[in-house]
């Protein structure tokens, strides 16, 4: 599906996403207007889904970071699409993931400390539908964080 240029076209986006059309042409040794239809096509097919942003939430006053591993009533069919749907109405509830095995769920939410965290957790995560059981994991560090692909 990819060939040796939308490789090295993908590697340069993930080591610099700053760099400018023109930039990244030059880098790449293409002219602007074939690297604007090799990006579009990337896009078309599906293997660049978009471009953003990364904040830090640290820099915007969030210092707890927790883990939250759910299991659910498997008796209602409903639960998931109940619990998902009012999960993401959470602010600080930065991810979700579903499992296959005995967690079902996993939420990261974010808070400004810990009392902070509480008061999440009380009024708005003890609140979700469906829930049999919750264990938290705080997190103390991030080893590694990276999106980039071995391309």
């Amino acid at each position: 599906m990819l060939d040796d240029l939308d490789r090295r076209i993908l590697r340069h986006m993930q080591s610099e996403p700053e760099q400018s059309i023109p930039d990244l042409a030059e880098r790449l040794g293409l002219t602007p207007s074939r690297l604007s239809r090799r990006l579009e096509k990337l896009r078309e097919t599906g293997v660049i889904l978009g471009q953003h942003a990364v904040i830090d939430w640290r820099a915007l006053g969030y210092a707890v970071e927790v883990s939250l591993r759910v299991t659910l009533d498997k008796t209602n069919p409903r639960a998931f699409d109940e619990f998902l749907e009012a999960a993401r109405l959470i602010p600080e509830v930065l991810e979700i993931q579903t499992f296959l095995g005995q967690v079902d769920v996993r939420l990261s939410v974010i808070a400004r400390d810990m009392p902070h965290y509480q008061e999440i957790y009380r009024a708005q995560i003890l609140t979700l539908p469906h829930i049999t059981d919750i264990e938290a994991l705080m997190h103390v560090a991030r080893i590694k964080s990276n999106e980039s692909l071995p391309l």
